[in-house]
């Protein structure tokens, strides 16, 4: 028998013949080539499911802030009409929250708070809006407990922004949650508490389907394009409102693209390269030979100017180019760069109206404050200048309308679209309750609530939703 030293050598005196070498060198290459192959293979789909579990978790972050806005909505909305609309709207966010919480890594046991929470929500909102269509009032016990469902959304909402940072930090991955449980997901959202809700559970029950006529919209497209005036233009003729409205920047070449005949307004396409090495793109319309948009994109690495500055710089920006009676509604700030929102204001007879529909976007840097994008779509498919008759109820009238814990801080007359292409004339009515900066719109004419605004105040500009 032989030794383990013998059969050592054996093992060794076999590999040097060169056909067993070559297999055994062809089967360690068949075993890498196979390992490597599952290894990227589970790779790509572990990346796969991180990403899918990535795009459900900012899904659920998304509903969950529109479930709160429409619920800050619903506490100062004063006809069952709105009111029926915006809770409908907060039982559809929070449906579609729901959907999105079942579909992360997480137990159900788990997550127990939170998507009865959700549900709750849905429900209740659901059999309020049923209350408001049937044109029943909501008594101030359904008040309170929008209020306590309000509070509760805005602490869901802080915990899962908070987690969107770990996620975004690497902080919380979902493969380690599968795979390790859920503790740091629950240590979060188990503050809300199932007790919390109790009072609320006598007032849901049993419901069916309901209509759900849709919402204002934040702006219109029109067939007829009323700030589209004027005969139509050649691309020559284009080429040339581009040199005059570039100006002083200089230009070293214009390649133009071919015109859009398909698109909602008809356009000529530039690229410009200024004597700077600017590369900006613009388009002129066919019609009229308006500037529908221009954007140059640079980086800002100082802010020199304030908003308001720039604000006073978009102004006479417009003015410059036939814009007149701009007025600024909102802004954001990014990177250096202020986006302004323009509006219209028509002066007539008994005050100043707010035309909401005529829209222009500036973008301006807040280094120099060069104006580095226009947008005039609104603008070009709403302005002209109405027939804005007096309007039927005063504005102590209309104030009977709204909410009383509503703090009004300013008011004023407006022109408002709504998805359906028609304007409505309103009373503007900004205001403050529990802390929440509101817009208020009711109609000049029968006094009824057409539409409600959240402001939001961040530390780079003011929304609305």
């Amino acid at each position: 028998m032989k030794s383990l030293r013998d059969k050592i050598y054996d093992w060794k005196v076999r590999l040097q013949d060169r056909h067993m070498l070559s297999i055994v060198v062809t089967l360690i290459t068949i075993i890498a080539v196979l390992g490597l192959y599952t290894y990227k293979r589970e790779r790509s789909f572990r990346q796969m499911t991180e990403n899918d579990y990535n795009m459900a978790f900012y899904e659920l972050v998304s509903y969950v802030e529109n479930v709160e806005t429409y619920l800050a909505k619903s506490l100062i909305s004063s006809s069952p009409e709105h009111g029926a609309e915006t809770l409908t709207q907060v039982w559809r966010e929070a449906n579609l929250a729901q959907a999105y919480l079942a579909r992360l890594p997480i137990g159900a046991n788990e997550l127990a708070n939170t998507s009865k929470f959700l549900n709750q929500v849905s429900d209740y909102s659901f059999t309020l809006s049923r209350k408001n269509i049937n044109n029943e009032s909501l008594t101030e016990e359904d008040f309170n407990n929008l209020k306590q469902l309000h509070t509760f959304s805005v602490e869901l909402g802080n915990t899962l922004n908070q987690l969107s940072s770990e996620i975004n930090e690497g902080k919380i991955k979902w493969g380690e949650l599968t795979s390790k449980g859920s503790s740091v997901f629950v240590s979060q959202v188990s503050n809300i508490s199932q007790d919390s809700f109790s009072n609320l559970e006598e007032n849901f029950h049993e419901y069916s389907g309901l209509i759900y006529d849709g919402a204002f919209s934040e702006h219109i497209t029109t067939i007829e394009k009323k700030g589209l005036t004027g005969e139509d233009i050649d691309e020559e003729r284009a080429r040339k409102i581009v040199e005059e409205f570039i100006g002083d920047r200089g230009i070293k070449k214009i390649d133009s693209s071919e015109m859009s005949e398909n698109s909602d307004i008809q356009c000529y396409y530039f690229n410009i390269e200024t004597n700077n090495d600017k590369k900006i793109a613009l388009a002129i319309t066919k019609k009229g030979g308006h500037v529908l948009f221009m954007n140059y994109n640079r980086n800002v690495e100082m802010e020199d100017l304030d908003e308001q500055m720039a604000v006073e710089i978009g102004k006479n920006f417009l003015k410059n180019h036939g814009f007149e009676n701009m007025k600024e509604t909102y802004y954001m700030k990014q990177n250096g760069i202020l986006t302004i929102n323009y509006a219209y204001n028509q002066q007539i007879q008994y005050g100043n109206v707010v035309v909401y529909p005529d829209l222009i976007k500036l973008k301006i840097a807040l280094d120099d404050g060069e104006v580095l994008g226009l947008e005039s779509t609104g603008y070009l498919n709403s302005h002209s200048e109405r027939t804005i008759e007096e309007p039927k109820i005063t504005i102590e009238q209309a104030k009977l309308n709204l909410n009383k814990n509503l703090n009004i801080q300013s008011e004023g007359l407006a022109i408002i679209p709504t998805e359906f292409k028609t304007e409505i004339f309103c009373y503007e009515f900004k205001g403050n309750v529990e802390g929440i900066d509101f817009l208020v719109y009711i109609n000049a004419e029968t006094g009824k609530e057409e539409d409600i605004l959240v402001i939001k105040n961040t530390p780079d500009g003011t929304l609305t939703m």
